[in-house]
């Protein structure tokens, strides 16, 4: 191994030295305590320290860095307190992430650092989201994703890359092709020569380097940034490495030829970094001792004060408030006005115009953009075309093709990209095209947005609209009510409006609102319904539900087009007195007003266009079993539409749709 000192002083050659070796030292304590039972896990990146550390080197101290498994060069490198790393790999409650995650799955802000989640890819297009913080200002920075070889295969990899191609990115794509993924060797993981060679697909440069060799990696990063930054261009860097021990310990590397261990072992970046510098005369050998013991006795030190730490005692109540980020409605700025719980909307101002469904919510994103001037929306065809829907029509003219931008057919990297916007301080509305679409993002919003604040503590500022519903003649494809699959995830917010009042004000507090929010427009109402609309900027409140009508007989409990079902019903059949309330926010749920309505009436039906099983209407139904159970003069009741797929034809559909069963849910519970 051949090493190119550059311009490099003495002084910073031994530096690296040190920043090489400390993560080295740290995993052979680490490995004793896990032999100990003192630590559950390890996955080790003996053998791979020259990447982590050399990328972090070439690195700005306030550029963003996601890393993966193996890179505890990155967390060192960055100088973050060994103690409170120590207590983060114990689950300890002084750790990063209050001994809810293990060993690297967490970041933290304040070093610019990004978890990882377990599914390796999404990393990569968060990377996306920094780096097109850092073009829209203008800055001169770059963001740098770590994934492996084994990565590459993986959807998000082509997705992350591709963004970063179309929209002209200063991001760097790091492999560390260390020839396993776990126990499958990289044969069985790709076919073209060099991983590197798959930069030629997206047209951006890449280069592939000897990731061992800790002064090329420091070279060959830190001329990959200035030109991501220069030509505001993605990169791709490929580095050669090979792990020396098991994908975590447990599995081990019986798998792995003994040759190749014993070739990749003459290798070693400790080692042969070491040699050099001895050959050099930069370190004696008395000096490489010194230094040694001087790291030892550091980490012993650090370790002796985290293992003083005090056990970690359960709360729930601290558990359940760290989902969320804290945000408090209509505080943000004085002149929001925050609409509550009245069926009519109370506001100051007495400006009200009619409009359709779809146009109240057109207006809240157009007042919601000139508000946040940070706010970015992203989607399919929404620029020029301005939607499928057309709700966006225009807004490219007025507010720029910066902040409303068109995505590729990329589902999930654009949802890691408005994650990575949210990084820098910056607000993002995806478009889903349509709600059937958010499972080609589905990781990426279950377990990257939802969990990210109770992980660590990092918010995700983020909104997907979502196009929803039968009733139109779309099909299986462009119809289906997925909104109890988000609603069972914590950590996300799920709003479904049904009047254009609410509308407009749930999708401005969705945007005010820091955490993920998923909201739900049905595609029947945008045209199809009309309402008086607050001209003003306002906010309706997440969370709360809105009373329609009141009634004695039966309580309907709905939400969407189900509230229109359920209006029209109660007009054509005026002998039965109901009282309806429209649920609006189905995560969180207003239990006080559900409780309210079972207390009116006795009897309660759980109406939604969702298929009955496994819809919000059971946890409803349930909610009301326990806890208003003293109240009932019935059983709870659900109508929903059938267990199938939506069917294309109109005459199958609305034999589906819930709606079709109505009538006999309500004969139903007024038999009892």
């Amino acid at each position: 191994m051949q090493f190119n000192r550059k311009n490099f002083t003495n002084d910073q050659l031994i530096a690296i030295y040190k920043l090489l070796l400390l993560p080295r030292l740290i995993e052979e304590k680490m490995l004793v305590l896990l032999r100990q039972g003192k630590i559950s896990k390890w996955f080790s990146g003996i053998g791979q320290e020259a990447i982590a550390v050399g990328c972090t080197y070439a690195m700005q101290p306030d550029e963003w860095i996601m890393p993966l498994h193996r890179n505890l060069g990155v967390f060192t490198t960055r100088n973050m307190p060994l103690r409170k790393l120590f207590m983060q790999w114990q689950g300890n409650k002084e750790g990063y992430s209050k001994g809810r995650e293990r060993s690297f799955h967490f970041g933290i802000k304040d070093y610019y650092i990004c978890g990882m989640i377990s599914h390796l890819g999404p990393q990569l297009a968060v990377a996306d989201g920094a780096a097109l913080a850092y073009k829209l200002r203008n800055q001169n920075k770059a963001s740098l994703a770590f994934t492996g070889d084994g990565g590459t295969s993986e959807g998000d990899f082509h997705e992350a890359l591709n963004v970063a191609a179309v929209w002209n990115l200063p991001v760097i794509f790091l492999i560390e092709n260390n020839y396993y993924g776990l126990s499958t060797p990289v044969t069985e993981q790709y076919r073209c020569e060099h991983l590197v060679d798959k930069a030629k697909g997206y047209g951006i440069q890449g280069i592939r380097i000897d990731g061992n060799n800790i002064l090329e990696v420091i070279e060959a990063i830190t001329n990959v940034r200035k030109n991501c930054i220069a030509q505001q261009k993605p990169y791709l860097v490929e580095c050669a490495t090979f792990r020396m021990r098991g994908h975590e310990e447990a599995s081990g590397t019986k798998y792995v030829p003994q040759e190749m261990l014993d070739e990749w072992s003459k290798k070693d970046p400790i080692k042969s970094y070491e040699n050099f510098l001895l050959k050099e005369g930069i370190l004696k050998e008395k000096e490489v001792l010194i230094t040694r013991a001087d790291i030892k006795q550091y980490i012993e030190d650090e370790l002796q004060q985290a293992m003083n730490a005090p056990q970690i005692i359960p709360s729930t109540s601290e558990e359940l408030a760290d989902v969320y980020a804290p945000y408090t409605q209509g505080n943000w700025q004085t002149d929001v006005i925050l609409i509550g719980n009245a069926s009519s909307g109370t506001v100051v101002n007495e400006l009200f115009a009619e409009k359709r469904f779809i146009d109240a919510i057109k207006e809240g994103l157009r007042q919601s953009m000139q508000q946040h001037p940070n706010l970015i929306l992203m989607g399919q065809d929404i620029a020029e075309y301005g939607g499928a829907f057309k709700i966006t029509e225009g807004f490219v003219y007025e507010f720029g093709k910066d902040r409303v931008r068109n995505t590729p057919l990329c589902e999930s990297a654009i949802v890691g990209t408005a994650l990575g916007l949210s990084l820098e301080d910056f607000k993002s509305v995806m478009e889903m095209q349509f709600a059937d679409f958010v499972t080609a993002g589905f990781t990426q919003i279950v377990n990257n947005l939802a969990k990210i604040h109770y992980r660590w503590g990092q918010y995700a500022d983020v909104v997907i609209r979502m196009p929803t519903g039968a009733s139109v003649g779309a099909g299986p494809f462009h119809s289906q009510s997925n909104e109890a699959w988000f609603v069972h995830t914590p950590g996300l917010k799920v709003v479904y409006p049904s009047t254009p009042m609410d509308a407009k004000g749930l999708l401005i507090a969705a945007i005010n609102d820091p955490n993920p929010v998923l909201f739900f427009e049905h595609k029947g109402l945008y045209r199809s319904i009309s309402g008086e609309v607050p001209v003003e900027y306002y906010e309706v409140e997440i969370g709360k539900a809105r009373h329609v009508q009141e009634g004695s007989d039966i309580s309907i409990i709905t939400y969407g087009l189900g509230v229109h079902w359920a209006l029209e019903y109660a007009q054509q059949h005026t002998d039965i007195s109901f009282d309806i309330l429209d649920l609006r926010t189905l995560l969180p749920l207003d239990y006080e007003a559900i409780q309210t309505s079972v207390k009116r009436t006795g009897k309660v039906l759980v109406l939604h266009e969702d298929t009955l099983t496994g819809g919000i209407g059971g946890e409803v139904a349930a909610w009301i079993a326990e806890h208003c159970f003293q109240l009932l003069d019935a059983p709870v009741l659900r109508c929903a539409s059938l267990d199938t797929p939506v069917p294309f034809n109109i005459k199958l559909e609305k034999n589906f749709l819930a709606s079709a069963r109505l009538d006999g849910k309500v004969q139903q519970l007024m038999a009892y």
